[in-house]
């Protein structure tokens, strides 16, 4: 009788692979637009917040152990309800851009740092080691969007292809864009690299078998 084969467990790595997907996902979008506007910009920003908020919401479920879960769905909330703010067509200007992608990075960015460094001994030092870099990368870029003047715009000619201007707005979604790219290659290769036991974990492990074979002499 043939052995039955376990159902595959949905794991942290499964977490990060998700997250880079809908990362990337966004950051192709804005790449490869020839309008940098505020409704593609937001367009992008909402899709990815929603998508990735979903994702903490079911890793609460599927992947949290008990005690972890309140802040997988804090965590999933800034996501999901601005990205669906950011979705509305009616607000899709170049100061609701600016506003909505910095309240959500300040916010998002400052739970996920928290959450790295309170939760490291929970999570392990590679997740805790990669929320606390894209916590921190979140902050950054609400901070760098802080530096750009929205009503920002400068005309400039380049010869043979015309006459340019560069906007506010432009260089926002770009900076977005840039966000999107990093986080969506990061944690692609921390999805891909293979686990690696805690060391804590791991020196608790040497000294239960220490003393196995000392029990056996």
């Amino acid at each position: 009788m043939p052995t039955p084969v376990a159902p595959a467990r949905v794991t942290a790595r499964h977490v990060q692979l998700a997250r880079a997907l809908f990362a990337a996902v966004a950051a192709l979008m804005i790449t490869f637009s020839p309008d940098h506007s505020a409704e593609v910009g937001l367009a992008a920003f909402g899709g990815f917040g929603i998508a990735t908020g979903l994702v903490f919401a079911l890793a609460a479920w599927l992947v949290a152990r008990p005690g972890e879960r309140g802040s997988w769905v804090l965590l999933s909330a800034p996501y999901i309800v601005i990205g669906m703010i950011g979705s509305l067509p009616l607000l899709r200007t170049d100061a609701s851009f600016f506003v909505l992608v910095i309240v959500f990075a300040l916010l998002a960015g400052l739970i996920e740092l928290l959450q790295g460094l309170r939760l490291r001994e929970r999570l392990g030092r590679g997740l805790s080691r990669d929320a606390i870099f894209v916590g921190a990368l979140t902050i950054v870029l609400g901070l760098a969007l802080l530096l750009v003047p929205v009503g920002y715009s400068l005309e400039y000619v380049i010869e043979e292809a015309g006459r340019f201007t560069l906007t506010g707005i432009t260089i926002g979604v770009g900076i977005f864009g840039g966000y999107a790219a990093i986080v969506a290659v990061y944690l692609a290769i921390a999805g891909f690299s293979p686990e690696q036991k805690d060391v804590a974990a791991g020196d608790a492990e040497d000294g239960a078998l220490a003393a196995a074979q000392e029990d056996r002499s």
